[in-house]
């Protein structure tokens, strides 16, 4: 059974990305630019379906130390990244 993404309030300061109900062919462009919107204190739990390796590789190189990745699960098929907003984020 596929994991069941916690859907916590704004007021957190966590705000939701299920990467699982994005088109593949937009999905990067869309996980970039919610990352964009974050301020810094604020994050992003990103869900997906499997680990996205190549994806923070990417994050990793476009936006350096902008943003600390923290696994919250990390299953087949269950896969939960936080993504805190260290500084204002501007692409490389």
């Amino acid at each position: 059974m596929p994991h069941d993404c916690p859907t916590p309030t704004a007021d957190t300061g966590v705000y939701p990305f299920d990467a699982r109900g994005v088109a593949k062919r937009f999905r990067h462009a869309a996980i970039f630019g919610a990352l964009e919107a974050l301020h810094p204190g604020e994050t992003m739990r990103f869900c997906n379906d499997h680990d996205p390796l190549p994806l923070l590789a990417q994050i990793q190189h476009r936006y350096g130390p902008y943003f600390r990745a923290t696994y919250v699960s990390r299953t087949e098929g269950q896969v939960i990244i936080d993504f805190l907003a260290v500084e204002e984020a501007t692409p490389q």
